[in-house]
């Protein structure tokens, strides 16, 4: 059985589960057996789905109360939800709490990042890049296309926007005789 790793548990620790089982770190638990306080990780939402929440490297829960309704758990959000006393979880935070304190140091271990993540990057304005790599890019302080901004007339009519068969736009230039 594959199960999240506690923070303090070592290499040949026996790891005991289910009712029997004392209350150590590492050890898999009922959450109605939990002292109120103690701090959980890898809680099941319903009785046997192997654990659901809590699992992400240096998350905990704490158990608050036992009532009537449930065991009382609070969840790294702050969100407090009520869990069947049948309910597993492992006691202890979860080990690897120092993972996201190192930097990244390259652009391609971001970019891998968050393209696992589905998101974009990098994000840069098209303003603050070369004419080359975009229509916005070049020119002084960012301003403005370098592409001409006048329309043929013989363009299509989804294209024929701005000014259309423009003889001449901007200043005039002086003729020299």
């Amino acid at each position: 059985m594959y199960t999240v790793a506690p923070e303090g548990l070592s290499v040949g620790q026996q790891v005991e589960i289910g009712a029997a089982a004392e209350q150590a770190i590492g050890n898999i638990l009922p959450v109605g057996q939990i002292t109120p306080g103690s701090l959980v990780s890898n809680l099941e939402l319903l009785r046997g789905d192997g654990g659901k929440l809590v699992k992400s490297s240096g998350t905990y829960a704490t158990v608050v109360a036992h009532t009537a309704e449930g065991t009382l758990v609070k969840l790294p959000s702050g969100k407090s939800i009520y869990l069947k006393n049948g309910c597993l979880a492992t006691l202890g935070t979860v080990s690897a709490g120092g993972r996201t304190d190192k930097p990244f140091a390259k652009a391609g271990n971001k970019t891998k990042w968050l393209n696992a993540k589905g998101r974009v990057y990098p994000i840069t304005s098209g303003t603050s890049m070369n004419a080359a790599f975009h229509p916005h890019g070049g020119g002084a302080h960012g301003s403005a296309s370098l592409k001409p901004t006048t329309v043929s007339r013989g363009a299509p009519p989804g294209q024929k926007v701005g000014i259309i068969a423009a003889r001449q736009t901007g200043r005039r230039k002086r003729r020299q005789a």
